[in-house]
């Protein structure tokens, strides 16, 4: 037969364990000092300004078509 488990310390557990999760992500996510947050958001910004300046424009026709 298998083993016996109580239902109520099975959720309790399972429970804790997807809090603790949540933490760890917010740890990840909000745990940084500031200036290496405005340091990350910086280098972002640059790198999404250095992407944007390489992208190709493209016209678009009245009839919905693009011309290059």
């Amino acid at each position: 037969m298998g083993e016996l488990v109580n239902l109520r310390r099975a959720r309790k557990e399972r429970a804790r364990r997807e809090r603790e999760a949540a933490a760890q992500s917010n740890r990840a996510a909000f745990g940084r000092p500031k200036a290496e947050r405005e340091l990350a958001d910086a280098a972002a910004a640059l790198e999404r300004g250095r992407l944007d300046a390489h992208r190709l424009e493209t016209q678009r026709t009245p009839d919905g078509g693009d011309e290059a």
